[in-house]
């Protein structure tokens, strides 16, 4: 597989992204990795910046339209009073992200997940549920739609 050059600027920018959160996760002490199975389905990661805050990242397969690998990254911003629980924490969070599909002509899109993250009070696991749609900017602009749900470690 040839990696072209607007790909490789894509895929360098998630990588100093990541790279710029190191810092966060040292002081916070919370990356969860897991998987998430949907569309699509594989790896997830989950960097917090702050309570409130974080980046979430997956390495996964897409199913559509033809199957292909998928990555994006989002940053969330969570909502911790809409559905109150008393063990744990039950956030309803919002973000905004890309993903690149990795087919002969790579897709680049636009995704607004939204989803609830069920994070456990005693043990380092949350669960994860999310839709996400999207649209696909190049090389056409189309709806996309995705969701999961999923489960980490966090360490």
């Amino acid at each position: 597989m040839r990696i072209t050059r607007p790909l490789r600027v894509i895929l360098l920018s998630l990588a100093v992204a990541g790279t710029a959160a190191v810092p966060a996760m040292a002081q916070h002490k919370t990356f969860g990795l897991g998987i998430v199975l949907g569309e699509p389905t594989g790896i997830s990661a989950k960097l917090w910046l702050d309570d409130k805050s974080a980046i979430d990242a997956a390495a996964a397969w897409t199913f559509y339209p033809k199957g292909a690998f998928y990555i994006h990254a989002d940053y969330l911003y969570h909502f911790y009073d809409l559905f109150p629980v008393t063990r744990g924490a039950l956030p309803l969070y919002i973000g905004v992200g890309g993903s690149v599909t990795l087919e002969p002509v790579p897709r680049v899109g636009v995704r607004i997940p939204i989803g609830i993250d069920y994070l456990f009070q005693n043990a380092p696991i949350d669960i994860f549920l999310e839709v996400a749609p999207g649209i696909s900017l190049y090389p056409a602009t189309e709806f996309e739609a995705g969701g999961g749900i999923g489960i980490r470690f966090n360490f």
